[in-house]
């Protein structure tokens, strides 16, 4: 998984492309863990099919307006539903957190009261909400231009100038294949 889009909520809507990574419990929580919704260590036995599809759910509706945005659209019956479905998880309480000691004695973070998808994906519609209402960081959104690539990410180049999710990735590919193309046009002089 990756963690790339520059927001929570845009890497949530990226576990579906190119393929599904949140197919179970443990995409879940390789999900989770790898965004530092919750701290390392933290045990996730509760996640399972329903905070999977309570996840998939938020993501598709963050992935509609988000795209709708990007398109440039006016707000239309299509995207209401959705807002108003992510507006309803943002209002929940986030996950609170603690300090304690470790074993050593170090002071390291923990979920209060115990890890909640409630508040788990109140955090993640908070994150949508704030981006989709924040015109700086609107204005950053862009769409991939990677061949067949779909991902959308924060562009906070300097210059704003970035073309691609990931230079090493869709950029790579993208280069590879004009040196191509410069190599079968040169064969074919």
């Amino acid at each position: 998984m990756r963690f790339d889009s520059g927001r929570v909520c845009l890497d949530l809507v990226a576990t579906f492309t190119p393929h599904e990574g949140i197919r179970d419990g443990d995409g879940l929580r390789l999900w989770l863990a790898g965004t530092g919704l919750v701290p390392d260590g933290t045990p996730l036995t509760r996640v399972g099919p329903e905070w999977v599809a309570a996840f998939r759910s938020l993501r598709g509706d963050v992935d509609t307006l988000v795209r709708a945005e990007l398109d440039g659209a006016a707000p239309s019956g299509g995207t209401a539903p959705a807002l108003a479905r992510v507006n309803a998880l943002a209002a929940g309480p986030p996950p609170g957190l603690c300090a304690v000691r470790d074993q050593e004695g170090h002071l390291v973070r923990e979920l209060c009261g115990g890890v909640e998808c409630g508040a788990l994906l109140a955090a993640v519609a908070r994150d949508a909400v704030e981006l989709l209402t924040d015109p700086g960081d609107l204005a950053l959104l862009r769409a991939c231009e990677g061949d067949g690539c779909t991902r959308i990410y924060l562009d906070t180049s300097r210059g704003h100038r970035r073309r691609w999710c990931s230079s090493e990735r869709c950029g790579n590919r993208e280069r590879v294949a004009r040196h191509r193309r410069r190599v079968l046009a040169a064969g074919s002089a």
